[in-house]
């Protein structure tokens, strides 16, 4: 029996509109996206369906365009609407860490990191540029590398950091196939990147380690 024949108080989109999407699982929040079943399948049991085969929700939104579509009754459509939500929520949250203080906002920054970074499968170094009340301006991938291994350039950071007029920086990079706890080569780096900046008057306020949906700060761990 589809959606549309469930009485009016349990389908998804009308308890969204009367209790808020929080009042949704995952399962029913796919539903109103996905807005129709398949044969045999209503929206709320695909979603189910969905998570079960990619194992979670940041695995769903990173599937490439095959892995999605491989899947009975998805396709290039919903696949774009999807990667369109995605980056609406994350631009929405890259706005409000331009608005606010992003040190007052830890969480909305790991957040944006996980969102920007969890399911990439090349190793990957970011900067946040913060200005002097630690809003951010700009985030740029800087340098990229294979899995094991990507080549950082102090010199780059502070060219980088003149650039923006930045006041502060934040450092992120990913591994994407281990742990986040940073390595002695990721300390190493961190000490010098703080030296060189300390040069131009740019603090490093933070370095995260992004690995799936962990994240590591070095802040927060005294690494600092």
């Amino acid at each position: 029996m589809g959606i549309n024949h469930w009485p009016a108080q349990q389908r998804p989109r009308e308890r969204l509109i009367a209790d808020g999407a929080r009042s949704l699982s995952n399962a029913e929040l796919l539903a109103v996206f996905l807005r129709v079943g398949v044969q045999g399948m209503d929206a709320v049991q695909l979603g189910d369906n969905l998570l079960k085969h990619f194992g979670s929700i940041n695995a769903l939104f990173n599937a490439s365009l095959a892995e999605f579509s491989g899947l009975h009754g998805l396709g290039p459509a919903k696949f774009a609407q999807l990667q369109a939500v995605m980056e609406l929520a994350q631009r929405a949250i890259g706005e409000q860490l331009q608005a606010g203080h992003a040190l007052g906002s830890p969480e909305a920054v790991k957040l944006y990191l996980r969102m920007k970074m969890s399911q990439q499968t090349h190793e990957s170094f970011v900067v946040l540029f913060l200005d002097v009340k630690n809003r951010l301006i700009a985030c740029e991938e800087m340098f990229r590398g294979t899995l094991t291994h990507t080549s950082v350039y102090p010199r780059e950071v502070v060219k980088a950091a003149l650039k923006h007029n930045a006041a502060g920086l934040m450092l992120a990079h990913n591994h994407p196939s281990g742990t986040p706890e940073p390595s002695e080569s990721d300390l190493l780096l961190t000490r010098a990147l703080v030296q060189a900046l300390a040069l131009v008057d740019v603090r490093i306020l933070d370095h995260f380690v992004v690995a799936g949906p962990q994240v590591h700060s070095f802040a927060e761990h005294g690494q600092i």
